[in-house]
């Protein structure tokens, strides 16, 4: 349909729209108009990418001094999604103005080398890094110059050369370009996809990319220079964003990590001395370009550039014109000062780990000591790691993966004399997992989240962060340092509660349940997470998700349900006992009598094909249970809609490693700098964690779902009070404090009774109904719902586009979304 809304005509693919769609919008517009900031939290599977793609790409065509729309997703398939719904407003727009309509837009995504290339040979490579190097070694500037001087060993890539000669000239055909039809069309044209998609960001009119290449500075600068202040910037799925900002400014290495840093100093001494005999004029206008500053010189990334070696950290834009420092500027000068400081960063590791303990420091600290035993001049730090890309580059390296190592260290040093606050400099002489273990790392740790996406902020006009787990809101802009200038929470409309949380905290002989360090091996609560996961695979149909806190106790639990028995199970009325050797099946073995089971593991590819098995199994109607981590692939990326998920069990609260010494750091900075304490903030990251699992069974109004938050901790309100709007609606008091049991102990008729009939019968006939009421509850759920939903239903929740017109109606409509 087509509407107004405050002044602008949107054009939605759809015959109704929900409310809290038309108030995201309005939110949206509200933010735009201000030229500010938003931050907007919005249920899950309540259509929040078609309402953003629809509200903005109308407002561009509205007011042409509007720039792109940048879409940052987290995963390729969001991408996909992002695009699919895109091409679907287009069509929308095609049969309501006509196929050759004006205005036609035209978007693209950009991925990895990996994901994009059509190569023969360069596509086979499984690893990003290899198709990374592969492509540089066919596309860099001094290999087509050798190739075009008539050496006929020196191979180059056809694709890359056809779109250079003719490509770059021509204009791409207006649509939406999804990954595979972008490699399709590329294929028929004969050019390279991945540089087509570069070089289409500078005119395309939508963006879809990865969160990296905006906020990581060493790879912004190669890819997302281009952009215009004027453009709106979009981070989708975005609760996580605060974690993948400290990611982008934080590195670490360890021991072997320095003695790879030291061969590849020895081979860089090798590489000047050799080019020194053969084209000392080369390494002469290095030389005098780096006098007049990094701008001059060639090393820092300008737009569609195929030599695109990895950028550096980001430095002052002052800096970019000022002369190299003179003791750096020369290629074996350069090389010998970095091997001060591998030598020095060596030596500090090697002490840590002599001495067994650990130590923190601030950059200042680190790099008065540096100067103090290595004669390492900090303002030439801050140009380490450009002038090691701009000697790789004299170098003509095309290998750039072989001198990862020296680029680390070399960030390092970089960012160590650039950032003075919100940083620490951690050595632990083992990793935390293995700590008998002797294995030194140095970490630079990010403390402060604003530090990567404050340019972003500044640079761009309109930003908008959204998700639907950002509760509590409030603590974004106090994260990441910024006004915005709309702040809404929404709720979702629902003619029946089609999401039921549940809160168990005991198991039926009063096991509390608990994933507390001190208690979450021991035998009965394990034992009770297994009663709890029979009892579930028993009574919900189709597809269940069970989350751990963890990968190590998924796997610790996994190990004792199928190395240990249950109780022995009572005989059906009438029936006789079972024999001893089958009286006492493992959990894993009773899960299976009624549902087929499938784990996710750190490895990509198993959990892929894990998955799809899950899927097929559900399909067929014989089911399945996916045990999977909190914070894992699975969590952030999955969608378990319809019969594939219909409960989540929530084993534990995923709180972080509270131990963690970076985490520790990071936590007394907060309290510190934005007064947000450690216990505030590792409930709400836990809690978001919590309701992104949560979310992955509700994908749209006609969706349904239990979810189980099976920790005691869960009943506490400061646990609570800190899921969304959308969950805690739905957590009444009668799915509070409840315990898991054994229903066939009730009378058949109660079983469909109401929970409040249910308790006044405990409490008439003394009966510890209570431990039976998770299961009950869920029963009568799963029954309940299991009816079909009627278009009547649907349209209640819906408002048309005559009703649109209506003020009144919209203004009641939006009250009741509207939570904050």
């Amino acid at each position: 349909m087509e509407f107004v809304m405050d002044g602008l005509s949107v054009d939605f693919p759809y015959p109704t729209i929900y409310p809290e769609q038309y108030a995201y919008m309005l939110e949206i517009k509200r933010s735009l108009d201000a030229k500010g900031h938003a931050l907007l939290e919005m249920p899950t599977g309540t259509g929040k990418t078609v309402s953003m793609l629809s509200l903005i790409t109308s407002y561009q065509r509205a007011n042409p001094h509007v720039g792109k729309l940048v879409y940052c997703t987290r995963t390729v398939p969001e991408m996909e999604k992002v695009l699919q719904e895109l091409q679907n407003l287009e069509l929308f727009r095609d049969s309501l103005r006509g196929p050759n309509r004006t205005h036609k837009l035209l978007a693209v995504g950009l991925s990895s080398r990996r994901n994009l290339c059509i190569h023969p040979t360069v596509a086979q490579e499984s690893e990003r890094e290899s198709v990374d190097t592969k492509c540089r070694s066919l596309t860099a500037s001094w290999v087509r110059k050798r190739a075009a001087g008539g050496d006929a060993n020196v191979e180059t890539c056809a694709f890359f050369e056809a779109l250079e000669a003719h490509g770059t000239d021509s204009a791409m055909p207006h649509g939406v370009h999804t990954l595979d039809e972008l490699k399709e069309l590329a294929r028929a044209r004969g050019w390279c996809p991945y540089f087509l998609a570069r070089h289409a960001i500078s005119f395309a009119d939508v963006v879809v990319y990865n969160y990296q290449y905006l906020l990581d500075p060493k790879i912004s600068g190669l890819i997302s220079s281009s952009l215009q202040r004027e453009c709106i910037v979009v981070f989708d799925e975005a609760h996580n964003i605060d974690n993948v900002c400290i990611e982008v400014m934080s590195i670490n290495f360890r021991e072997a990590t320095l003695l790879a840093c030291e061969r590849n100093v020895g081979r860089l001494y090798s590489e000047v001395a050799r080019l020194k005999r053969v084209d000392t004029q080369r390494l002469n206008r290095e030389y005098q370009s780096l006098v007049n500053g990094l701008a001059q010189s060639g090393a820092l990334p300008t737009g569609h550039n195929a030599d695109d070696l990895r950028a550096g950290a980001s430095l002052p834009e002052s800096m970019l014109s000022e002369a190299v420092p003179g003791n750096i500027r020369r290629a074996e000068h350069f090389v010998t000062f970095l091997q001060r400081i591998v030598r020095h960063v060596k030596g500090r590791l090697d002490k840590c780990r002599d001495e067994a303990s650990a130590s923190i420091e601030r950059p200042a600290r680190f790099l008065a000591r540096l100067q103090e035993e290595a004669n390492v001049d900090a303002k030439a730090l801050k140009f380490c790691s450009e002038r090691l890309r701009s000697l790789l580059r004299t170098l003509e390296v095309t290998n750039v993966q072989e001198y990862q190592p020296l680029t680390l260290v070399a960030e390092f040093a970089t960012m160590c004399a650039t950032y003075e606050h919100g940083f620490s400099i951690l050595l632990e002489p083992s990793d935390d997992r293995t700590p008998s273990l002797p294995d030194p790392v140095m970490q630079l740790c990010c403390l402060d989240a604003s530090i990567a996406i404050k340019h972003v902020f500044d640079r761009f006009q309109s930003v908008v962060i959204t998700s639907g787990t950002l509760s509590p809101i409030e603590l974004y802009p106090k994260l990441l340092k910024f006004s915005p200038c709309v702040v809404r929470t929404l709720t979702m409309s629902l003619q029946r509660d089609a999401i039921c949380p549940l809160v168990i905290c005991r198991a039926a002989d009063q096991t509390a349940l608990s994933t507390r360090f001190e208690t979450r091996s021991e035998d009965a609560t394990v034992r009770a997470y297994g009663e709890l996961l029979i009892q579930m695979a028993e009574c919900v149909p189709d597809g269940l998700v069970a989350f751990f806190p963890s990968y190590l106790y998924m796997e610790e639990v996994i190990r004792m349900w199928a190395e240990r028995p249950t109780a022995a199970r009572r005989p059906s009325d009438g029936g006789a006992a079972q024999p001893q050797a089958s009286r006492h099946p493992s959990v894993l073995d009773r899960v299976l009598e009624h549902k087929l089971v499938y784990i996710e593991t750190p490895d990509i590819v198993e959990t892929t094909l894990a998955l799809e098995n899950y899927k097929r199994a559900c399909d067929c109607g014989r089911g399945a249970v996916f045990l999977s981590v909190a914070r894992g692939k699975v969590a952030e990326g999955v969608d378990f809609d319809r019969h594939y998920g219909r409960a989540v069990l929530l084993l534990g609260v995923p709180f972080q490693y509270t131990r963690s010494r970076p985490l520790i750091s990071r936590l007394e900075y907060l309290a510190e700098t934005c007064q947000i304490s450690e216990a505030d903030f590792i409930t709400f990251d836990a809690m978001r964690q919590a309701a992104q699992c949560a979310g992955r069974v509700i994908r749209g109004k006609t969706d349904y779902g239990l979810i189980i938050f099976a920790d005691s901790r869960y009943n506490r309100i400061d646990k609570r009070n800190k899921l969304p709007q959308w969950i805690r609606t739905h957590l009444t008091d009668e799915h509070l404090n409840l315990s898991t049991g054994e229903p066939d102990r009730l009378p058949p008729p109660l079983l469909t009774r109401s929970p409040v009939r249910l308790l006044a019968y405990s409490l008439t006939c003394s009966l510890p109904l209570r431990s039976d009421m998770g299961v009950c509850i869920s029963r009568r759920f799963l029954k309940r719902m299991a009816q079909p939903v009627s278009d009547e239903d649907l349209q209640a929740v819906s408002l048309t586009a005559q009703e649109l017109r209506n003020p009144v109606r919209v203004r009641e409509a939006i009250a009741r979304t509207v939570v904050s």
